[in-house]
């Protein structure tokens, strides 16, 4: 999984540099049935090793909740146009389809949004994924 030296992590993470403006993000996807592995990889430290944006992406993914379609949302922050390219490229579409990404105000307004709902993973582990 070390795919920072990817050329398209490196020309995606100088283009954000250039464009640099905070913002987040309520994202909502379709868990792949490969789901599990995702979170064997948070378990083992391969998401948020990731440079620059793996800190970011471990916590938002940790924290991450289910709806009742079985959509996964969770808040991002992130600066790059387009939204998330990094972490689609390296992470997020491999393990999610359907991934919808809407600007929100504040990161505290996105979590309070959606801290009642159940954990993506609990659904995980009743299902025998982890």
């Amino acid at each position: 999984m070390d795919r920072n030296t990817d050329k398209g992590i490196n020309s995606t993470f100088i283009r954000c540099l250039l464009n640099y403006s905070m913002t987040y993000y309520e994202v909502r996807a379709k868990p792949k049935e490969n789901i599990y592995e995702l979170r064997y990889d948070m378990d083992h430290g391969m998401i948020h090793t990731l440079i620059p944006f793996g800190k970011s992406l471990q916590y938002s993914l940790e924290n991450a909740k289910l709806e009742n379609d079985d959509n996964a949302v969770w808040i991002e922050e992130d600066h790059c146009s387009p939204p998330l390219a990094m972490e689609r490229e390296a992470v997020l579409d491999r393990y999610f389809s359907d991934i919808k990404i809407q600007a929100i105000e504040s990161e505290e307004e996105g979590w309070n949004r959606i801290k009642d709902k159940k954990s993506l993973w609990n659904k995980s582990k009743s299902s025998n994924l982890t």
